[in-house]
């Protein structure tokens, strides 16, 4: 192991030599400077881990040359010590940038067990660096596969508004990635090193939305024990992302409302409100234009989500892409599952682009993964792909329309109520599995049996088979 340099300011003589037998014995290497001045040549020549460096000096004092070591770049963290300090001296060194301060005399315990926090802070900082580095390279542009004229007109947009504040929308069928496109708008604008919060507004129960978005004081209800702090706190001076958001129900549809108009937040019991900093970007699988007119969504709360929009197109409308992408979910699974396989047998990748993909680009990376921990050698086969998405045609529901019928709107609601009775069939009528079928909300699912007539008969009928 490489031994930990420090570097020593003080201007006793006689305190640098005891210091450095005392560290060097734990196994540094130390250097030592009479001054500030001599202790910024030291750092210009060479790199260390850390610096003691006394307030009382001749020339430079220690705090000014806290400030000209910061002013130069210098990120070494700096240990003040002192004689004569007071409270205020160690408050005012802290500001300047120091991580700790240590009062002389002290044992040689104390500066040896202030060295190994000082040592375990810088691990930790340097780790969580290195981990938002690979998630901003993991939600960089790069690692958003599309060869595709309207992905790439999407991703130049995304580039534009990354850097500013504005509401988002992201509309597209479930599983298209449409929390890859906000988590790249967030890990490329200065907000990157702030919280990113996702949030499925489908998924809470609704007696708990409020409090988990916007938190909720001691003794607000039954089971408030303490204060806690809501999912838009968490994200101040980050993003939130608010997925489903054609899920909310009528009243926190106020609140948000509230949220993107004054950008204040109060919580549950709470009289007063909080000033927040926070960047939305909403995503829904719903028309939310229709869900407006049909009186389900605020019109005013649309409209300010809905300052820029993204329609990310589903996968079948970009088979161009599957190539790439398979070419890419092969080499993320190689490397997790230790895996050597290098690519798709052409009669396998044939049938992969010739599927429908209702389940999109997340349908598509679990089969990869499937195939992947199946293949043997160095290629996905043919017999590696399940035995629906060959015979993917004879799955697909009827859509009962005259041949002088071209409404696609009408032709989607078909689709959508063939499936629904499909997945009811398939599970005997179980809302909660059909659901997950489904890939949408129990919620969700509830009102499109009732919007389509899908009557309680109907459904026992599917349970007795």
């Amino acid at each position: 192991m490489i031994p930990r340099r420090i570097l020593i300011v003080d201007d006793e003589e006689s305190f640098r030599n005891v210091l450095t037998v005392i560290l060097r014995k734990e196994g540094y290497e130390v250097e030592g400077a009479a001054n500030g001045e001599e202790g910024l040549q030291k750092l210009s020549g060479a790199t260390f881990d850390h610096i003691l460096c006394d307030i009382r000096m001749p020339q430079m004092d220690g705090l000014v040359f806290l400030q000209e070591s910061k002013k130069t770049g210098i990120e070494t963290p700096v240990i003040m010590m002192s004689a004569y300090g007071t409270l205020d001296t160690a408050i005012e060194a802290m500001k300047l940038g120091a991580y700790d301060y240590i009062s002389k005399p002290f044992k040689p315990d104390e500066i040896i067990l202030t060295l190994k926090k000082a040592e375990e802070r810088e691990r930790l900082r340097k780790e969580n660096e290195l981990l938002r580095r690979a998630v901003q390279k993991e939600y960089s542009f790069e690692n958003i596969v599309s060869k595709n004229e309207k992905m790439n007109r999407i991703f130049e947009v995304i580039r534009k508004v990354a850097p500013y504040k504005s509401t988002i929308l992201i509309t597209g069928e479930s599983g298209t990635g449409k929390e890859l496109v906000a988590r790249a708008i967030h890990y490329n604008s200065d907000r990157s090193k702030q919280p990113f919060i996702p949030v499925n507004c489908g998924a809470i129960p609704e007696n708990l939305l409020e409090s988990e978005l916007f938190g909720h004081v001691k003794g607000a209800f039954t089971d408030a024990i303490r204060t806690k702090k809501g999912l838009f706190e968490e994200a101040d001076g980050g993003t939130i992302f608010l997925d489903e958001i054609g899920e909310l129900p009528a009243p926190l549809q106020v609140k948000l409302l509230r949220v993107l108009q004054d950008g204040e937040i109060r919580r549950v019991g709470e009289s007063k409100s909080l000033k927040i900093d926070v960047r939305i970007i909403a995503a829904t699988v719903k028309e939310l234009a229709r869900e407006v007119h049909e009186g389900r969504f605020r019109d005013d709360l649309f409209y300010r989500l809905n300052v820029l929009h993204l329609a990310i197109p589903p996968l079948r409308e970009r088979k161009e892409d599957i190539p790439l992408l398979v070419q890419h979910f092969i080499h993320k699974h190689n490397h997790h599952l230790n895996k050597q396989v290098k690519e798709a047998d052409p009669k396998a990748l044939e049938v992969l682009i010739n599927y429908r993909w209702p389940g999109n680009v997340r349908e598509l990376e679990n089969m990869i993964e499937r195939a992947v921990v199946l293949a043997d050698g160095e290629k996905i086969e043919l017999d590696h792909i399940p035995f629906e998405i060959q015979n993917f045609q004879n799955e697909m529901p009827t859509i009962p329309l005259t041949e002088e019928e071209y409404s696609i709107k009408k032709a989607s609601r078909m689709l959508e109520m063939g499936l629904i009775r499909k997945a009811l069939q398939k599970t005997k009528g179980n809302h909660t599995q059909a659901a997950r079928l489904l890939e949408i909300s129990h919620r969700a699912l509830l009102y499109k049996i009732k919007d389509y007539g899908i009557v309680e008969g109907e459904m026992a009928l599917e349970r007795e088979r």
